[in-house]
């Protein structure tokens, strides 16, 4: 009964969250009419077509890195089939990005035999590399970010908690490793660590620099063509904060992201245009997420089903496991 209530307050959560945060924007916080002059002064197709690059780079550089982890740590599975399972989630995406993800990885256990575990330490490689990228970009930011330290104390607590946890878990992991003072659940922490090395990950870390510096360039080009230009600096040292704050369960990042970019940008523009910006990449992204799903899903599904079939009735299945769906 517990368990039953936890699950539906899950479910509900998200609605709740993005309905105050939008009735809190556009009800309360915005200016309909400021906003309406920001978005005509915006030149809107310039606008789409680099915040659909953005969504579509994202979308491309992480499933192909999920793929090669996958591929690398796990089995040797069809880079198209990772490609059908990941654009077939997106389309979950619209609604909640924890539900994505587990309809992604759900795909995954499929894909790669039920080898749940396995496919959960593949799937971090690029989530623990990216976080570690973020609080590596905060931190140099702080390097060139006006004011320094004591004018970017965003900054500086973001990257300080990133790297006091990165600090705490190599702490509990090495003193664990001493069996001196057992640490419940660490042990599959260092397992997990012991079985990527540094020099595996190498590619990994390199691929989300790139993906970086893409990001914040189409992040200070976007906002230039909305109107609202922002410092490549500041795009540098707050735009983890704002991808942190989408821990938040919302629909589809609506209210927090509009919340986030206009608290944490705020001397580059009036409140109304920051909004405005915010609102039109969650609509573009939107507009992707369907999108992509639409032209992955049946894919996915079908390809999920056969593997199942093909499992149930014993046959064996052989490397590659399957013809990719997304060739012709």
């Amino acid at each position: 009964m517990t368990s039953s209530r936890g699950g539906r307050r899950r479910q509900w959560l998200p609605w709740v969250l993005s309905a105050a945060l939008l009735i809190y924007v556009f009800g309360w916080a915005t200016d309909w009419t400021r906003l309406r002059i920001a978005l005509e002064h915006a030149d809107l197709p310039l606008f789409i077509t680099l915040a659909s690059a953005d969504r579509l780079a994202f979308f491309v550089v992480w499933t192909l890195l999920q793929a090669a982890a996958l591929r690398r740590f796990v089995a040797h599975v069809p880079i198209g089939s990772v490609l059908a399972i990941r654009g077939g989630s997106e389309l979950l995406r619209a609604v909640s990005n924890p539900l994505s993800d587990a309809a992604f990885f759900l795909g995954l256990v499929q894909l790669c035999g039920g080898r749940v575990d396995g496919v959960i330490a593949a799937a971090l490689v690029p989530a623990i590399c990216h976080f570690l990228m973020m609080g590596l970009q905060m931190t140099l930011s702080l390097l060139v970010l006006p004011g320094g330290l004591a004018g970017n104390l965003d900054v500086a607590i973001g990257a300080g908690v990133m790297w006091a946890t990165v600090i705490a878990v190599a702490l509990a992991v090495r003193i664990s490793a001493t069996r001196a003072v057992p640490l419940p659940g660490v042990r599959y922490v260092r397992d997990w660590l012991e079985r990527f090395s540094l020099r595996e990950l190498r590619p990994f870390f390199l691929s989300f620099i790139v993906l970086t510096a893409f990001d914040v360039m189409i992040q200070g080009f976007a906002s230039r063509a909305f109107g609202v230009p922002i410092s490549w600096a500041a795009l540098t040292g707050r735009i983890p904060l704002v991808y942190t704050s989408f821990l938040i369960p919302t629909l589809g990042n609506f209210g927090t992201r509009e919340v986030a970019w206009a608290a944490l940008f705020s001397e580059f523009g009036p409140r109304d245009a920051l909004i405005a910006y915010a609102f039109s990449v969650n609509t573009v992204f939107l507009a992707i997420n369907v999108l992509l799903g639409l032209i992955f899903l049946p894919r996915a599904l079908s390809l999920v089903a056969a593997v199942r079939w093909a499992r149930r009735g014993g046959e064996p299945v052989r490397e590659p496991p399957w013809r990719d769906p997304t060739e012709p």
